[in-house]
């Protein structure tokens, strides 16, 4: 039998994400001790009740169950009106099985390994000379700067997502809610 790139990529991210805990580092360690007491048993899957674009998002690629794990993961979650801005029928066409490689992708684009919570980026920026690189779960790579107080994440194509909402401590990680949907190269 002949696996099709798509779902040899799409087991790839879910590999990939599902190891992040490994790739944790002390400090990381410690700031989801912190989340976790802040959180009781709340995971990130539970903190998404009120993003229902983004949680039906995971649901049809199959990570929320990941997300619903131990992590720890940070998650960039696009409020529903950002995904709204797409193009029309864009998220109707990835929303659909055959293209669920595309569909991780975009989604593990919108997760980072470990813990990171908003004064960490902030700190990042600032030791970086205004702008710090973030590795995502997809392979990618986000560069936050700052906007007079706010953070802003740009993905390599330009698209720019503003951090509305800071530090969601769950148990297993961090949500931040963003205004953009970021695109993977």
């Amino acid at each position: 039998m002949r696996l099709t790139k798509s779902y040899v990529l799409a087991a790839a991210a879910v590999i990939a994400i599902a190891a992040c805990d490994r790739q944790a580092d002390t400090n990381s360690t410690a700031a989801t001790d912190n989340a976790a007491e802040a959180a009781g048993d709340e995971t990130i899957a539970d903190g998404l009740a009120g993003d229902r674009r983004f949680a039906d998002a995971l649901a049809a690629a199959g990570l929320d169950r990941t997300l619903d794990g131990p992590g720890p993961y940070t998650v960039l979650v696009p409020s529903d009106a950002a995904f709204e801005k797409l193009p029309a029928g864009a998220l109707d066409t990835l929303m659909k099985p055959e293209s669920r490689a595309e569909l991780t992708r975009l989604l593990t684009f919108h997760v980072l390994p470990g813990t990171i919570l908003a004064e960490d980026i902030g700190k990042a920026i600032d030791s970086g000379g205004g702008k710090a690189s973030l590795a995502t779960m997809g392979g990618g790579t986000l560069t936050a700067t700052k906007q007079g107080n706010a953070v802003v994440l740009t993905d390599s194509a330009g698209g720019k997502a503003t951090v509305t909402q800071a530090d969601d401590k769950r148990s297993n990680g961090v949500i931040h809610r963003v205004d953009g949907v970021l695109m993977p190269s």
